[in-house]
């Protein structure tokens, strides 16, 4: 019995031992995790910006058909050609160009039609392109007349419904024909300037006129009329109520200041209505054509189905060459489109973009880039492991090198689609446009997901399963280096120092 409770004391502190290392280990286990948790942190907050961003995006561009606004190629519409010329039969100034420029865009943009372009050619013509409208003749009897300019007192306008969104301080009130008379037009008008307001005091803009003589006087017979009462006088460009400013004070000098809280921009804007009264130019087309949209929606599936078809055969060979590692090259393609979708939705909504086939050739190249750059961290976060360094720090230095390398590519390529975009004409601005834009983009990308993504695995979730995220070989690798300096110079070989 003594015995058997010595043999029982002794395999209870075999086990006490036993217990106490096994205890030991799972101490050590925690303590390692516990370690974990703060390093992961960083880039789990990064993750879940990047989900709310993510979300954001996918609103702003569902359906893409819709919210992405597509150029004339694509959805068709009227291209048109408009000469200038002037009644004196000389050749047009620099200065008039840019006035009937600013006139044809305004006269444009009347017509309802989005992300419309219009663009000076040369020294005496006007390219203006119309997406999807149908009716050139209709579009050219529209932005090519010379613009008629008047000015009518508001209490000699019939049209109550006018009226009263005036009233309301609505912009650009189209009047009914036959329900005003105007009491001077915009022949009258000699110069105008913008200027900042003298009598402003949060230094807002006005602009000034200055009339001939016979415009003097009749508006200095108006405005003693207005004056006590504060009238309003409407400045009426082809029907259109541009602005109706009151009158302050009686105006006998043919000097008139018109104020109004405007903006620089809203000035500038006045002051080409103003303008266009005057304007010694006639604009005719000389060419125009209908685009139809069947050819372009035909190119754009075509595209899309391109990107869709490369981006699924550099999915299979990244699954092929990095096993579980494409996951994060597949997960960086998809948070590089809807980001780049967003952007491009964002941009159609404040009318700064239009997709062109140039344009979506832009998206092919730039997606491709994503790819590339993605390639360039994965390939050095092997070589990081290769060399003999733990997978947690390969991670980091793995994406800080890939990433670099990346950005040095970027930014040459940023500075040729800038270059594009700002010296180019037509179609070669869409393509330099999109090809910046997805730059942005795969920069966006690589600091919000490929790093800290690939990081946050390095922590330990690739260390415990080596294989299938495809770097056992490069693990096995970097052992048998780590052996092979261990070992004895002289067992290096045959033929070594020990044999002969």
């Amino acid at each position: 019995m003594a015995r058997d409770k010595g043999t029982s004391s002794s395999r209870t502190g075999v086990d006490r031992w036993n217990a106490t290392e096994k205890g030991s280990g799972n101490n050590a286990r925690r303590s390692q995790r516990a370690g974990r948790r703060p390093a992961a942190r960083p880039y789990q907050f990064t993750l879940l910006a990047l989900v709310v961003l993510l979300i954001a995006c996918a609103v702003g561009f569902m359906p893409p058909a819709e919210r992405i606004t597509q150029g004339l190629d694509i959805r068709g519409g009227v291209s048109v050609i408009l000469t200038a010329t002037k009644t004196d039969g000389t050749a047009p100034s620099a200065e008039d160009m840019a006035t009937a420029t600013a006139i044809v865009q305004n006269r444009v943009n009347a017509l309802g039609a989005s992300e419309t372009s219009v663009q000076q050619q040369g020294t005496n013509s006007i390219l203006v392109q119309i997406p999807g409208a149908t009716d050139a003749d209709t579009a050219i009897q529209t932005i090519g007349q010379t613009g008629h300019l008047e000015f009518v007192r508001l209490d000699a306008i019939g049209d109550a419904d006018a009226l009263a969104r005036i009233g309301a301080g609505t912009k650009n009130v189209k009047l009914k024909e036959g329900t005003y008379t105007a009491f001077m037009d915009g022949s009258s008008i000699r110069t105008s300037a913008v200027a900042q307001s003298q009598t402003s005091a949060t230094g807002d803009f006005s602009v000034n006129v200055s009339l001939d003589s016979a415009g003097a006087k009749v508006f200095s017979d108006v405005t003693s009329e207005l004056a006590p009462t504060h009238g309003q006088i409407a400045i009426v460009l082809d029907g259109v109520v541009n602005s109706a400013p009151a009158v302050q004070n009686a105006i006998t000098d043919g000097n008139v200041s018109i104020t109004g809280n405007f903006t620089l921009e809203e000035a500038k804007s006045l002051k080409t209505v103003l303008d266009s009264g005057s304007l010694p130019v006639t604009l005719s087309y000389s060419e125009s054509r209908v685009v139809g949209p069947t050819l372009g929606q035909d190119s754009l599936r075509q595209g899309v189905v391109a990107i869709g078809l490369g981006a699924v055969v550099v999915i299979a060979y990244l699954f092929f060459f990095y096993q579980g590692l494409g996951l994060l090259t597949m997960g960086s393609l998809f948070v590089f489109g809807v980001i780049y979708l967003g952007l491009l939705a964002l941009l159609s909504r404040m009318g700064a973009f239009a997709l062109t086939l140039p344009g979506l050739a832009g998206v092919v190249l730039t997606t491709g880039s994503a790819a590339d750059s993605s390639i360039l961290v994965l390939e050095r976060f092997r070589e990081e492991i290769r060399m003999g360094r733990s997978v947690r720090n390969a991670a980091i230095g793995g994406t800080k090198e890939g990433i670099s390398t990346s950005l040095d590519a970027d930014a040459v390529q940023l500075v040729t689609a800038l270059a594009l975009f700002f010296m180019a004409v037509g179609p070669v601005k869409g393509f330099g446009l999109t090809t910046a834009l997805g730059i942005l983009c795969d920069l966006a990308t690589m600091f919000l997901f490929k790093a800290p993504a690939l990081r946050w695995l390095g922590l330990g979730t690739i260390q415990k399963h080596p294989g299938f995220w495809g770097v056992a070989n490069d693990l096995a690798e970097a052992q048998e280096a780590q052996e092979a300096l261990k070992a004895p110079r002289g067992r290096a070989g045959k033929g070594g120092v020990t044999n002969a």
